[in-house]
């Protein structure tokens, strides 16, 4: 049974890791802008994002073993949308459907360990859990550049997104009989005029840059507070008039949330980087997907392995191993900007050193995320934290959306019409610095952060 539900934990950040490398190859065939590649992305991240905690309630409400297998199947349909697409629109529109499912799938397993496992083997379970990220991010890079070198039956880059229907089928056939059902003994409605606000609000968040900034996209961007402002008003009138709004105010108004959040935001502005770093391999280096994947074998075990070194470390360091964790990162992607800035054009970096920095960036971010979520659910009472834990993956989902809009929009800028291997070289350098530039920003926020806790709740947090 917990072998059934990492699979709704595996599936979705896979499928974030595994499409990176075949970016280059689904431009060539589909004929993808800069823009689309962008959206491929951050299209599967953004609605991954706004229906994540919807996907929590839905779980509450009707059973979370059924929406579990509803977001499989709805899940194994996008994906051979995504497999057969015939034009990147269509190929977008499939990740927007996998960013819905997955994220209708995702938050059963957690919640269903939660609801099954005895309290003896919640622990273990939950390391299992968590590694289990680490796991998607080592293998997704390298299993696509496998697929795509392997081009089973022809196929290229679509066995990427195919791979899933052999897997959500044998979940089905052996899952079914084995999880059982559970939902909450007090389930909340559904709010969904903050659900539709909360969509408009993000989906406003439109990047026109490769249709030269229209007046449409224009609007939608000063649009973004408004809608803001409307879906905080209406969120504030129905906590007041005793209902169950998607984000409650009062959570919100807990001293220190709304900082905890912003180090959220700007966590996984290294969303980006996996996009750029991929086009650079293999546009200015010449790698093919496969060795594109394999060059990101360093930062996934890293990232394996900084989560199982955070309850040691916390020993030492208590609150402080979430900025520690991200200075690891600023200075990981400083030593790669030196680095790709020191080699001859068209080269590629010295797997010595390169390896090493990799697998700190991994590390640092692994060390970092535990902590992170530890400091934005301890900011709340226990009854709202599980409602606080879905916002904070929604915010980190909106991280790698905008990430992926604005700092690749930053990397195509520098780049211009230029595609020779010292352009691809000079702007990914740029859009580096801007990722670290971010999450020094974060560095900062945590710090100060950590020494405003008060003494009771900054031994809690050592403590987590």
């Amino acid at each position: 049974m917990f072998v059934v539900l990492l699979v709704g934990t595996f599936l979705p950040p896979l499928d974030f890791f595994i499409v990176n490398v075949a970016l280059p190859s689904i431009r060539g065939e589909l004929g993808a802008s800069s823009s689309t590649e962008q959206l491929v992305i951050s299209s599967y991240a953004a609605l991954y994002a706004v229906t994540l905690t919807t996907g929590g309630r839905l779980g509450d409400l009707f059973g979370r073993g059924r929406m579990f297998f509803l977001g499989l199947i709805g899940f194994a349909a996008a994906s051979t949308v995504c497999g057969f697409a015939w034009s990147p629109w269509v190929l977008v529109a499939g990740r927007a459907l996998q960013g819905v499912t997955a994220a209708v799938m995702a938050p059963q397993a957690l919640a269903s360990v939660q609801a099954i496992f005895p309290e003896r083997e919640k622990p273990l379970a939950l390391s299992i859990y968590g590694a289990v990220f680490g796991l998607a991010a080592v293998i997704g890079q390298a299993l696509g550049g496998l697929l795509i070198s392997l081009n089973i039956m022809g196929l290229g880059w679509r066995t990427i997104f195919l791979i899933n229907l052999p897997v959500a089928t044998l979940v089905l056939l052996f899952g079914i009989p084995l999880l059982k059902e559970t939902r909450a003994h007090e389930a909340r409605r559904l709010d969904l005029g903050g659900m539709s606000l909360s969509m408009l609000t993000l989906g406003a968040l439109i990047e026109g840059r490769e249709a030269g900034w229209p007046l449409w996209s224009r609007l939608s961007l000063v649009a973004v507070p408004l809608l803001a402002g409307l879906f905080w008003r209406y969120e504030t009138r129905l906590a007041r008039a005793g209902g169950a709004p998607l984000l409650d105010p009062v959570a919100v108004r807990a001293p220190g949330l709304g900082c905890a959040l912003l180090i959220a935001l700007l966590f996984y502005s290294i969303g980006s980087f996996f996009l750029l770093f991929s086009v650079y391999l293999q546009e200015a280096l010449q790698a093919t997907a496969l060795q594109a994947g394999l060059v990101f074998l360093p930062f996934g075990a890293g990232f394996l392995f900084g989560p199982l070194s955070t309850p040691f470390l916390r020993r030492f360091c208590g609150a402080y191993v979430n900025p520690i964790g991200m200075g690891l990162e600023v200075a990981g992607l400083l030593a790669l900007a030196g680095l790709i800035a020191a080699t001859r054009t068209g080269v590629h970096p010295a797997p010595m050193p390169l390896a090493p920095i990799l697998f700190v960036i991994g590390f640092g971010q692994g060390l970092a995320l535990p902590t992170l979520m530890a400091m934005v659910t301890g900011r709340v009472a226990p009854v709202l934290s599980g409602m606080i834990a879905g916002v904070a993956s929604s915010t980190l989902q909106v991280s790698t959306a905008l990430s992926v809009a604005v700092i690749g929009g930053i990397f195509y800028e520098v780049l211009g019409e230029r595609t020779d291997p010292a352009a691809i070289s000079q702007a990914l350098i740029v859009a580096v610095l801007c990722i670290a530039a971010c999450l020094a920003g974060g560095v900062a926020l945590s710090v100060t952060l950590v020494r405003r806790l008060p003494p009771a709740q900054g031994e809690a947090e050592r403590q987590v």
